[in-house]
């Protein structure tokens, strides 16, 4: 008879050890070691070296591999399937993080319902809420349906045995750091407890082929609690972000094994929870002020969708002697910090004296080059105090050599803003090419550098100092 091996494995680092240790020689956690029982296997009837033996695990083709049965389920909101790539692929985890507040747990209900409303049967598991909380919120939201189930528990192997019996079309677990497995000793929502409860909420998903949201909470600097691997494990992240005092939240895929990371869903929150905004353009354009200095709008691209923001600047003398400031919101920091260093260099525009506030308006987040043209034409507006002639469209790279650079994708980003009212769009020389201007009725003017930029959108010879009004 062979020969039974003791080996000890921590559950936290994957250290092994011969003998047991009440403290983790790897990575100093406690009673985290575990007994694994390994039996050798004996010499090999192949040949070869001594002690292999032949594995039972067979490889095949990938053409021989079937795919993901029964296709992609909608969510009930479109914006919510553009996300994730079309809809929830069967067996699929999903982690949905954010702020506190943010919605996270009301558009889940929000799709529970619409599931449930198909007479499909959803389980929703609360770590957090109690029925009566939960059934409060539902009220709320207009969510009444009998087949969605509703599940207060922590234990992670009753809420496993709970789906094998269900088997249903979705399940909601609000929220991982919540759950806790019984045979750790560790207190829920440590880094133990939640790569142990996720590990065994992926098999059992995958083996049921059950598609899972899972709720996760975030830390002081805005990333998901827990460990890395929660990230790893699961097969999309979505940040819900949004300021808690305006109505609209933005839904962005971190990470998407089944579609793009790209896409962007906008929604609104009102008082029967999220409602999608089906022209975010127009959205972020609502309160556009008209004729004032400083308001420059330009085309991003997110994903396959063109998006119109409003780009604002506030140029004012500092106050005090000492180095200006330099604040933004929505645009990278040192991104505009080198717009700014291109204006002084190679336009002239005295900034050093200046501070200077950007805004993307709508607390949308922009990341693209293509927003610096505006970014710069905005601040060169509120310095010489004078408003972009026009219903305007301005987009473009900036050089550090004072060029403006091409971007992708300028036609689709010229029909939506021609589709909301623009006449006039500036756009780059090396763009300009490719572009098909017919029916659209816009003028579409071309620039190769920065100071060109200027003097189409703010008229010929832009002052250095800022003019009162």
């Amino acid at each position: 008879m062979a020969r039974v091996k003791r080996k000890f494995v921590c559950r936290s680092c994957g250290h092994e050890t011969l003998q047991w240790f009440g403290r983790c020689p790897g990575c100093s956690e406690w009673n985290t070691l575990v007994e694994q029982k390994s039996t050798p296997a004996g010499p090999s009837t192949a040949g070869g070296l001594g002690g292999t033996r032949k594995s039972s695990a067979k490889p095949v083709s990938l053409l021989d591999i079937n795919t993901v049965s029964g296709g992609r389920q909608s969510t009930g909101f479109y914006e919510l399937d553009r996300v994730l790539g079309g809809g929830i692929v069967p067996g699929a985890l999903i982690l949905v993080a954010g702020e506190p507040g943010a919605g996270k747990s009301t558009l889940l209900l929000q799709v529970a319902g619409f599931l449930a409303g198909q007479r499909q049967t959803v389980l929703y598991v609360s770590g957090e809420e109690s029925k009566g909380q939960l059934r409060l919120r539902a009220q709320r939201l207009g969510v009444s349906e009998e087949s969605l189930l509703i599940l207060t528990e922590t234990n992670v192997a009753d809420i496993i045995a709970c789906m094998a019996e269900l088997s249903p079309a979705l399940c909601i677990i609000d929220s991982i750091q919540t759950m806790n497995a019984p045979d750790l000793s560790q207190t829920p929502g440590s880094i133990t407890q939640v790569r142990e409860c996720a590990a065994q909420i992926t098999q059992t998903a995958k083996e049921l082929e059950i598609p899972v949201f899972l709720v996760g909470h975030v830390n002081k600097s805005g990333s998901i609690a827990g460990p890395k691997v929660l990230e790893h494990a699961v097969d999309t992240v979505l940040y819900f972000e949004g300021d808690n005092h305006a109505n609209f939240r933005i839904l962005r895929a971190a990470k998407n094994r089944f579609g793009s990371t790209n896409e962007i869903g906008v929604f609104e929150m009102g008082e029967r929870g999220l409602a999608e905004v089906q022209n975010p353009s127009s959205f972020f354009l609502a309160q556009r002020p008209a004729g004032v200095s400083g308001s420059v709008v330009t085309a991003c691209l997110e994903g396959t969708r063109p998006l119109l923001v409003e780009i604002q600047a506030l140029v004012s003398p500092s106050p005090f002697g000492g180095t200006p400031r330099r604040q933004s919101n929505g645009i990278d920091s040192g991104r505009l910090a080198m717009i700014l260093a291109v204006l002084e260099k190679r336009c002239g525009l005295h900034l050093q004296t200046q501070d200077v506030y950007v805004n993307a308006a709508g607390g949308v987040r922009v990341e693209e080059p293509s927003v610096d043209l505006a970014t710069a034409v905005a601040v060169a507006s509120s310095l010489s105090n004078r408003a972009a002639v026009g219903d305007i469209l301005i987009m473009g790279e900036i050089g550090l050599a004072g060029e403006v650079r091409g971007v992708p994708q300028a036609q689709r980003r010229l029909m939506e803003a021609a589709k909301l009212g623009f006449r006039k769009c500036i756009v780059p020389q090396s763009a300009h090419k490719d572009l098909d201007v017919e029916g659209l009725d816009m003028e579409v003017v071309p620039v190769r550098s920065l100071r060109q930029a200027l003097n189409c959108s703010l008229g010929e010879g832009v002052p250095n100092e800022r003019h009162q009004p």
